[in-house]
């Protein structure tokens, strides 16, 4: 008879990639890898909850919208797994300029797991295993595998660990705690105490998550309807999936003083104020108890009321999330309008979990201390589905690129929200849940989501992940855009002709005959508005499909402020070409800040730029850096 292990060596031989971990970080790293041709296997501690969305089904929302677009541009799958799981979308922020413009969508929660175990059952190059992996194995300094609690050995070229909130997770409900990656999972064993006896520094954070109820016991009549747009868009760029033809709706309704008032009551059995729970919380979504114990001086916040999926009455209750005892939160919530009756399907709970200081990283993600380990997701601190995806996703490419001896992939800060996202992770590090914003990023005007196919699509090409379709469709696309731009700038109408649609719109007349350009420059008036002109212009734009105009009417308006920022990124990337070599010993610099000596020999940029984006490295320590590189 075959022994255990030799049966798993004949089913399971050598792979290319281990992705330990199956959520939105390890979906999209496996995903990656194995497109690009690498051998993949996914170990996932429970099959069924592949890609789960543990806390709210949606993907999308102000700045994470952009990086899922990113992804997609890239080809990555989250883009695509969202539009066909979608039960809403909406465009945030509209009524500002469209560097802020960002796509969410609702989504069910069971069709999105279902569609992403589907896509990498799909791929040939992706196997799996379910079981707890316990260790990682280490040789000459470089992972080559992992073991699994059955005391299994899997080997491999690279590892990429994507454990989420399993690491050593902790449950809290009340007084109760009890150990756990997920309610109903258990906690991982076992990698953290390995990675810290080989050097790597560790940490706790906190998240939390809010009771799920049935949607059939409230009263949506005394709350606010949230509809999705009336001319619903998508994601991915890609011709795979469609727009939404009808929608679900979510809703609105808000605290009060009495739920307050019920919910302090509590707060001596709070794991938060009591000092059970150590880890550091999302300071951008704090739980209901915290918002009340900071802003006492609101008697209302408000909540959001998102249903799970087309056909199942469980509803996420976004803006309660609580480690209350079960009690509690249940007496709260029927104080709130429309949840007089509420019957709970189960309570919120807070879980603390271990993560490592994510500037113990190069720009791969790829750990510094162990070669070919990469790091993604929440075990980098990070908070969200979307900016765990794009971690993914990078490690699984880099770790591709690396076992094959080919170019590391790296995106700037200019380039992608994921630069930015990255950058900001191994340069300055964070002690909290960190949560991607618009204001994160400088060159926003030229990281919109409407442009992210043209930024980034040809790059995803260029590494065989993106479609040679893909490439052709952004290509045809920007040709399009740049020949109706051409074509506004040529076009001329006279006073006579477009006076009367000025009128309408309430912007002043003109006195002589003038461009297209010239009238889209103007706040008040978009390229689909000169369709009212006369048939001729009508007729003429009808060839070109929203996207086109909706890119060439930006270009427009904000040329101005595109090359300021285009310039601005050009002087920054000539930093990022001034190598540092791996040699340089900062503590020899007498002129550094002993605090620049110290962060510049943690972190070991490998760039001018990077160094002058580290926390505690100021313009005076990057001006000595570059006198005694002789720059």
């Amino acid at each position: 008879m075959f022994h255990v292990e030799q049966l798993i060596l004949t089913m399971y031989p050598n792979y290319d990639v281990i992705v330990v971990g199956a959520g939105h970080a390890g979906c999209e790293a496996a995903n990656a890898a194995a497109k690009m041709g690498s051998k993949v296997l996914l170990i996932t501690m429970n099959m069924n909850t592949i890609a789960q969305m543990s806390c709210n089904p949606a993907m999308g929302g102000v700045a994470k919208g952009q990086i899922v677009r990113e992804i997609d541009a890239l080809g990555g799958m989250s883009g695509i797994i969202s539009d066909k799981s979608m039960i809403q979308f909406r465009m945030l922020n509209k009524s500002k300029g469209p560097a802020m413009w960002s796509p969410r969508t609702q989504n069910d929660r069971m069709r999105f797991a279902e569609e992403w175990r589907l896509a990498l059952e799909a791929n040939p190059n992706v196997d799996f295993w379910q079981e707890m992996v316990t260790g990682i194995i280490v040789e000459d300094n470089r992972a080559v595998g992992v073991t699994t609690g059955m005391g299994i050995e899997f080997r491999s070229k690279s590892v990429i660990l994507t454990s989420g909130t399993f690491l050593n997770g902790v449950i809290h409900i009340g007084e109760k705690q009890f150990g756990g990656g997920r309610t109903g999972e258990g906690a991982s064993k076992g990698i953290t105490e390995q990675l810290v006896t080989l050097g790597f520094e560790a940490g706790r954070m906190k998240t939390g998550t809010p009771p799920r109820v049935d949607g059939r016991s409230l009263d949506y009549s005394k709350m606010e309807e949230q509809a999705g747009d009336t001319e619903p868009e998508k994601f991915s760029f890609s011709s795979i999936t469609s727009t939404l033809k009808e929608q679900r709706s979510c809703y609105i309704t808000y605290t009060n003083p009495d739920v307050h008032e019920t919910l302090e009551k509590g707060f001596d059995k709070s794991p938060m104020f009591n000092g059970r729970i150590q880890g550091i919380g999302p300071r951008y979504c704090p739980s209901i108890e915290d918002k009340i114990n900071r802003f006492a001086e609101r008697n209302r916040h408000q909540i959001f009321v998102e249903p799970e999926g087309w056909n199942t009455v469980e509803i996420y209750v976004n803006g309660f999330s609580t480690s209350l005892p079960e009690d509690i939160q249940y007496e709260a919530m029927r104080k709130i309008p429309g949840f007089e009756n509420v019957k709970m399907f189960r309570p919120g709970y807070a879980i603390e979990y271990d993560y490592f200081p994510p500037t113990q990283l190069d720009n791969t993600l790829e750990t510094r201390l162990v070669h070919n380990l990469y790091f993604a997701g929440q075990i980098n601190g990070t908070t969200g589905y979307e900016e765990a995806a794009c971690q993914g996703l990078i490690a699984g490419i880099n770790a591709h690129q690396k076992i094959n001896e080919q170019d590391a992939f790296t995106l700037t800060r200019s380039e992608a929200y994921i630069g930015v996202l990255i950058d900001d992770l191994i340069n300055k590090g964070t002690d909290e849940p960190y949560r991607m914003f618009t204001s994160r990023a400088e060159h926003r005007i030229l990281l919109r989501q409407d442009n992210a196919d043209i930024r980034l699509t040809s790059k995803g090409h260029a590494i065989g992940l993106t479609t040679d379709e893909r490439f052709n469709q952004m290509k045809d696309r920007l040709n399009q855009i740049q020949k109706l731009l051409n074509d506004l700038n040529q076009k001329k109408v006279d006073p006579a002709t477009v006076n009367p649609l000025l009128n309408k719109l309430n912007t002043a007349e003109i006195q002589h005959r003038t461009t297209f350009t010239k009238l889209i420059k103007r706040p008040q008036i978009n390229i689909t508005d000169l369709s009212h002109i006369n048939e001729e212009t009508a007729d003429y734009l009808s060839k070109y499909d929203k996207t086109v105009m909706e890119g060439a009417d930006i270009h427009i308006k904000y040329e101005d402020y595109i090359d300021k920022e285009t310039k601005l990124a050009q002087r920054i990337a000539e930093l990022d070409q001034l190598a540092i070599k791996d040699s340089l010993d900062f503590t020899s610099i007498t002129a550094l800040s002993s605090e620049a000596k110290e962060k510049l020999n943690k972190i070991k940029p490998k760039t001018i730029g990077q160094a002058s984006r580290i926390s505690g490295v100021s313009p005076a320590d990057i001006s000595v850096l570059m006198v005694y590189m002789g720059k």
